[in-house]
């Protein structure tokens, strides 16, 4: 298998940062690791630290402005031919870059493994949940865990107030260039959502974020989707203080 860089974002995420990294150097053949910080404060560099005394291949570089910013400072510092997004807070699937392979083609610019919240448990929720999120994908696009090709995007100029939306920018930009972003349910990630996305304020925030970077078109083609990510997140929020109770 051939290396593949992988673009870490980050910012105080100790919390599962550890069981990420675990998961991207067990399943992925890894170049070098490009990790962009925000400014963590808590134990995130000292993780980083460490699998750096192991692997011999992270490159930390400090960015404090958007996610549009963040990642583009990430793949300007990619080698590979192909290179890897990979979120601070997910973790990858068994050989998550072998079954990605399954779907490269000639034609193919990205390949976009799905997300599972690690909260999900009931099989019919889990299946609305991935029917919701692949269209949400077809839509925007994502960055959980991807696999792009890096010359499509090494001349990609991100703007930089793109806080949210910066993958669908990215996903457009691949398409524009008559290449497939194939979106796929294997392989996959587990999404460790934060604790914040449980409560009304956090589902609100969500949601207005989408709203104020967002095109028109396009909010109005997702605000289903979004509907069913706010309804599940309160869901979960009852069934947390029920359990508490």
């Amino acid at each position: 298998m051939y290396p593949v860089d992988v673009v870490l974002l980050t910012k105080n995420s100790e919390e599962v940062l550890e069981r990420c990294l675990t998961s991207v150097y067990q399943n992925i053949p890894v170049g070098q690791l490009i990790v962009v910080d925000g400014g963590s404060v808590d134990g995130t560099l000292g993780v980083l630290r460490r699998f750096d005394e192991k692997f011999h291949n992270v490159k930390v570089i400090t960015d404090r402005g958007t996610r549009a910013t963040a990642r583009q400072k990430g793949i300007e510092n990619v080698e590979t031919e192909w290179f890897m997004f990979v979120d601070s807070d997910v973790v990858l699937c068994r050989d998550w870059y072998r079954k990605a392979q399954r779907y490269v083609d000639k034609d193919v610019g990205a390949v976009w493994g799905i997300e599972v919240w690690s909260t999900i448990r009931k099989r019919a929720t889990l299946k609305m949940f991935l029917w919701v999120t692949r269209k949400i994908f077809e839509l925007r696009g994502g960055t959980h865990d991807t696999l792009l090709r890096t010359k499509l995007v090494k001349d990609i100029k991100i703007p930089a107030d793109l806080h949210v939306f910066e993958d669908a920018y990215i996903k457009d930009w691949i398409n524009k260039k008559g290449y497939r972003c194939v979106p796929c349910y294997d392989p996959y990630c587990i999404h460790f959502r934060p604790e914040t996305v449980w409560t009304l304020k956090g589902s609100l925030s969500i949601i207005a974020d989408a709203v104020r970077c967002g095109s028109s078109s396009l909010i109005g083609k997702l605000i289903l989707a979004y509907g069913f990510y706010a309804v599940y997140s309160m869901y979960q929020l009852l069934s947390n203080r029920k359990n508490e109770a």
